[in-house]
């Protein structure tokens, strides 16, 4: 799909479950998007795909503004803050346009933050301890990060049993080999990955080879 000028009116934004962003699609997009003008196009892309959460990390200067684009310009889409780790990032992302909030971990304070923000969100956990902390305020999704070197599949076996309540997107480490296997998972709702954003292709705006990426990702369940 080649990148195209946005549309003149703003479209109609794509339903988000009111308590969960978990169910929108297999994959949920992790994307670093270095310069604004390509979120639009990109995102685009994504969501021809059938991926149409889009995660963008507030990992550079771009971030807000790109969530600003693609949250007023690309019909279907469903555009989400990571790496979300202060309460004033929470504000900031939120009056952008994001529809869900997503964090490597959290604290009381960004807890409290993200829960009185109004929107979906997804703490970070990687031990039972933290997963259990979570279920005692009420949090039954989240992400489980960073899901390779945190131990994986099996990792998230052994919590089914013990807390069954609990469910995740995993992130970190995952690619087009191991999705299936998270994804197979009970307790798992989606994954996160960048896998279908190849730097090479994002590079030479190659939308069309993102395009078939997501478009592989979306039928990984």
């Amino acid at each position: 799909m080649n990148a195209s000028l946005p549309s003149p009116t703003a479209p109609e934004p794509a339903a988000v479950p009111s308590a969960s962003v978990l169910g929108l699609a297999p994959v949920v997009p992790v994307v670093v998007i270095e310069d604004a003008a390509d979120a639009v196009p990109l995102a685009r892309a994504l969501v021809a795909g059938g991926l149409p959460a889009i995660e963008v990390t507030l990992r550079t200067p771009a971030a807000p503004d790109a969530i600003r684009a693609i949250a007023g310009e690309v019909p279907g889409a469903v555009v989400g803050a990571g790496t979300v780790i202060t309460p004033e990032q929470v504000t900031g992302a939120v009056a952008a346009g994001a529809r869900f909030l997503v964090s490597p971990g959290w604290t009381d304070v960004l807890l409290a933050a993200m829960r009185a923000s109004g929107v979906p969100f997804l703490p970070g956990a990687s031990t039972a301890s933290e997963v259990m902390a979570l279920l005692e305020r009420g949090v039954r999704e989240m992400k489980f990060f960073p899901a390779r070197a945190a131990g994986g599949t099996a990792f998230l076996k052994s919590l089914a049993g013990p807390l069954p309540q609990a469910r995740f997107c995993p992130t970190g480490g995952i690619g087009p080999d191991t999705a299936p296997e998270y994804l197979a998972l009970p307790n798992v709702g989606c994954v996160g990955g960048s896998w279908m954003l190849p730097g090479d292709a994002v590079a030479a705006r190659d939308w069309d080879r993102v395009e078939r990426l997501a478009r592989e990702a979306a039928g990984l369940r």
